[in-house]
């Protein structure tokens, strides 16, 4: 007898076979038939639901999702190698380009790290241990302080991925105007419940996430002013790992606002994206990619930050209407261009 709840299926020996053979393959992604033959199904749906129209949601002054202007993130993260002059230089930079905002991360380095892993060896311009690179990178108050100052002076909004608890406290003195979970945070429910409580509008990295963990961690969030934003956590990531088409799957299966969250090299994947319905990207820049640090080869530079913003935001405006007609510049070229008119006669 199936348990409460549940009932029973009989499976053909090689469809049963085959799912047998999927769970030993996956890798422990699935610990049996029936989590295989439930993802399997979900997957299924996804295919054939209807695009939602998911409620906008409001980052301080501008308004995200659907129909409304592409919001444009220029991640600093960490490329600012702890030199604020940097810092300087991009949000300038981005400023300048119409950027929305500029990104950054936020770490509790002894909550966030081993170690094992902050002891362990790395040659870098400021020590040779991991400890000596990641205590340089690591912005506190008096930076933010700056940060905060300078990106008012500059009219541009800033906000941070905060990677524990403790950083959302910290986070919260400058009044941010939202979050951002980073990919690797997704599993972390405590830290999700802590940004929730917040009250501000959250976007939500998917990188090196399966379905069933992004659904689990949106069922905590919940979908009201929430940004889903897909992405692959690959530095750089190939044109074979971006799967830019999931987004459509998000558009599908979550009523929100969906985003792209890119680390591939270029502009391109952040085109494609938006035609693909992504209403906000977020993409790392730097001042040179051949700069020292973790995040520079998977960023772009200022002249294609500049190319990347300027398409994003007329490329809604270039899809245009679902409905094909004659437009009324297109009524006086008729009479020039058009000898014989006898078709629908």
């Amino acid at each position: 007898m199936p348990k409460e709840g549940f009932t029973s299926i009989t499976l053909s020996e090689g469809l049963s076979n085959k799912v047998s053979e999927f769970v030993e393959k996956s890798g422990g992604m699935y610990s049996s038939a029936p989590k295989a033959l439930q993802s399997a199904w979900n997957m299924f749906e996804q295919r054939n639901l209807e695009f939602n129209n998911p409620k906008l949601v409001r980052i301080s002054d501008k308004l995200v999702g659907p129909g409304q202007p592409v919001f444009v993130t220029a991640e600093i993260g960490i490329n600012h190698n702890g030199d604020m002059e940097i810092v300087k230089k991009m949000i300038d930079a981005a400023a300048e380009i119409g950027c929305d905002a500029v990104k950054f991360q936020k770490r509790t380095l002894d909550v966030v790290f081993t170690d094992e892993f902050m002891n362990g060896p790395r040659n870098t311009p400021w020590g040779n241990t991991n400890r000596d690179e990641r205590e340089r990178l690591e912005f506190g108050d008096a930076e933010y302080r700056e940060i905060d100052n300078y990106c008012k002076e500059k009219e541009i909004m800033w906000f941070a991925s905060p990677w524990d608890e403790a950083s959302v406290d910290f986070l919260e003195r400058y009044n941010t105007p939202c979050y951002k979970i980073a990919s690797a945070s997704l599993t972390d429910k405590n830290l999700l419940y802590k940004i929730k409580e917040t009250g501000k509008p959250v976007m939500v990295a998917t990188g090196m996430c399966t379905m069933e963990q992004i659904v689990a961690a949106m069922e905590i969030l919940g979908e009201e002013n929430v940004i889903l934003m897909h992405c692959t956590s690959t530095y750089p990531s190939k044109d074979e790992e971006l799967d830019i088409n999931v987004i459509k799957t998000f558009n599908k299966y979550f009523n929100c606002p969906i985003g792209f969250s890119c680390h591939a090299p270029g502009v391109w994947p952040v085109m494609v994206a938006v035609a693909s319905g992504a209403c906000i990207v977020e993409k790392h820049i730097t001042l040179g990619r051949y700069m020292f640090g973790w995040d520079h080869a998977a960023s772009i530079e200022i002249p294609q930050l500049r190319t990347m913003t300027r398409a994003a935001k007329r490329i809604p405006t270039m899809l245009g209407s679902y409905d094909k007609k004659v437009h009324e510049l297109e009524k006086p070229i008729i009479k020039d261009l058009r000898r014989v008119d006898t078709l629908l006669d």
